[in-house]
């Protein structure tokens, strides 16, 4: 009998199966980048890891160098060129006078390159601004916000003009027929330019603002027609209306106090011979009133008078140069003898 022999089944030339075939496919080489686990920033680190040390800072100037270029380019093309200018806030300031100096400062730089802190100085340099914010709005536009100085005092100038100054003593504008009309005006004012005379008349503000308050609390303001505050001890007030010729001085302290009791004396006085001949009423002694009067060109002697309404309206209160001569005569013993045999014949 013949052997019989079983055929192999042979799938391909290689003489693998399929499934030898889908083995040795899942054996593919890796690249060796992925098998390392390098990052993408890793493999530039190395690329230039072969780069000469010269070749790499010639390559670091040049980038500069073009970002410059570029920034220089870019900040002082027409595209940042200022257009547009807002401004807020802005009631009594000029707003062509914000707008003029905007476009002086930034037109050189554009928008992108403009100096906002040197810009808000110029701004604060005019008329009634207080305070200036500046900020960009790009690519063509700034935006100015305005904090406006507010008129507190009226101050007249030794050539009799009328202006607005605000608390910092900062001169405003001329008063206008329009405005509303002040308590009192503040005279005594420094005209001269310096820091130095700046504060001094700031001073004069803040002492001319405590007055104010002061005085109109006491009902007091509406009889005043203005305070001299040349030198600050030593206030002085001009009266009002019929009383306008007299002046009342009132020193360093209780200037509140001291100018009620004036007006008391002035009141007291009114209906005697002395009253259409008041001058000046000097309160810096405090409780005791001096009265100076005026006859014809000249002014005579002051009195004294007591700040007591009683006392002062009483006709028997004499000029103290009087007072003093009634003294000296009590003292004349001749004087008394004579009166004394008077009275015996009586």
């Amino acid at each position: 009998m013949k052997d019989q022999t079983v055929p192999q089944k042979v799938g391909n030339r290689s003489g693998l199966t399929g499934k030898g075939k889908s083995s040795s496919s899942q054996q593919r080489p890796v690249r060796r980048d992925r098998d390392s686990g390098m990052t993408r920033a890793a493999r530039v680190r190395h690329l230039l890891g072969y780069i000469p040390s010269a070749l790499k800072i010639s390559l670091i100037v040049a980038t500069a160098a073009l970002a410059f270029l570029g920034y220089r380019a870019a900040a002082s093309a027409s595209f940042f060129q200022i257009r547009k200018i807002e401004t807020r806030g802005i009631s009594r300031a000029s707003n062509e006078s914000i707008a003029a100096t905007v476009r002086r400062d930034v037109t050189a730089t554009g928008v992108w390159r403009a100096d906002l802190s040197a810009l808000s100085s110029h701004l604060e340099q005019l008329p009634w601004v207080r305070t200036a914010i500046v900020t960009r709005v790009l690519p063509d536009g700034i935006r100015v916000r305005i904090t406006e100085r507010e008129p507190r005092v009226v101050v007249r100038t030794s050539a009799g003009r009328f202006v607005w100054v605000d608390e910092d003593a900062v001169v405003l504008s001329e008063m206008l027929p329009a405005d509303q009309m002040p308590n009192f005006f503040l005279r005594g004012w420094n005209e001269e330019q310096s820091e130095v005379v700046r504060n001094e008349n700031a001073e004069r503000i803040q002492k001319f603002l405590e007055l104010e308050k002061d005085w109109s609390a006491r009902g007091l303001a509406e009889r005043v027609s203005e305070v001299n505050l040349l030198d600050t001890h030593d206030v002085r007030a001009q009266l009002a209306g019929d009383d306008s010729q007299i002046e009342i001085r009132l020193g360093a302290q209780d200037l509140g106090q001291r100018l009620k009791s004036a007006l008391t004396v002035l009141d007291s006085q009114r209906q005697t011979p002395r009253g259409p001949l008041i001058s000046y009423i000097d309160m810096t002694q405090g409780r005791h009133a001096i009265v100076g009067l005026v006859t014809g060109s000249h002014v005579s002697d002051p009195t004294e008078l007591t700040t007591d309404p009683a006392t002062a309206a009483s006709p028997d209160v004499k000029p103290k140069n009087e007072r003093v001569a009634d003294k000296v005569k009590d003292k004349d013993p001749k004087r008394n003898q004579t009166k004394k045999q008077d009275q015996k014949r009586t």
